[in-house]
């Protein structure tokens, strides 16, 4: 029986202030930034020539997310694909002009594992030690790369024992049992009418139910991850309050936070603190 998830977990509003267990399941990739200066155009083609500065590579997508979480000092348990895509982008570091991205390995092997118990972890997890207590939520952060599919996402929303928030690029999504976060593009595609959907706006801010929860006018450098430091803190503050209504604001303040810093950012402990205030 496909299990009912409404807005609020409880009636309180006051903090549970306690370290959450989560589990993310979802693609993970390789980020990796050359920066370098463009002064000139190719005399070959009417291109840019980049001048070579630095390379700054991260770990994208589903490990970005697991990397925001464990900034609000959460307990994170991450199960995703071995072979990691990568994706370059090379960018003008004056200006932080993304100049031309290039991927590689952009598909990955199906999910074809049971989703952790109580005592253990499927065989081919990269964790191995008793999971102890039951996870407090679940995130599914799909890219659509292949490594979930449409099937598997329904089948971990009807078997999960919580909240769980999907991030996903697919057409079709679970109604029941979750909440969707998606940005405006990924909600023109969305077949269908959600209600269980948190619809991202960029400076605007977030849309849950017909009312915008208006963000932050910050300067913008790069909104690479923000979607998913976004997700992060909707997350946490949804497990400390018990609503998505009181979590949103934090949500848009971390977002606003990483589009005013470059490459796949991740949040700080005064960023943290900066949050909360």
């Amino acid at each position: 029986m496909q299990k009912e998830l409404n807005s609020s977990i409880g009636s309180e509003n006051i903090p549970q202030q306690r370290q959450y267990k989560v589990i993310v399941i979802g693609e993970t990739c390789i980020d990796k930034y050359v920066y370098g200066r463009c002064t000139r155009l190719s005399p070959e083609a009417p291109v840019p020539v980049m001048e070579y500065i630095r390379t700054e590579t991260a770990e994208g997508m589903a490990s970005n997310v697991r990397a925001n979480l464990l900034s609000f000092d959460v307990n994170v348990y991450l199960m995703t694909n071995e072979l990691k895509p990568v994706k370059t982008r090379f960018v003008d570091e004056r200006s932080n002009q993304q100049l031309m991205r290039m991927d590689e390995n952009d598909e990955v092997a199906d999910y074809g594992w049971e989703l952790p118990t109580n005592d253990y972890y499927p065989t081919g997890t990269v964790h191995h030690e008793p999971i102890g207590k039951p996870f407090d939520a679940m995130i599914i952060s799909d890219y659509d790369k292949g490594f979930l599919s449409t099937e598997k996402i329904f089948e971990m929303v009807e078997s999960f024992n919580g909240p769980v928030f999907i991030d996903s690029k697919k057409t079709k999504l679970p109604k029941k049992g979750c909440f969707i976060k998606i940005n405006e593009l990924e909600d023109s595609k969305l077949k269908g009418i959600y209600r269980n959907k948190i619809v991202t706006k960029g400076s605007a801010g977030a849309e849950y139910k017909g009312k915008i929860y208006p963000g932050e006018k910050v300067p913008c450098f790069d909104v690479a991850g923000a979607g998913d430091t976004f997700l992060c803190a909707l997350v946490y503050f949804y497990l400390e309050y018990g609503k998505i209504e009181k979590a949103l604001p934090y949500a848009n303040k971390a977002a606003s936070i990483a589009v005013q810093n470059t490459g796949t950012y991740v949040l700080t402990g005064d960023d943290i603190d900066d949050i909360r205030s």
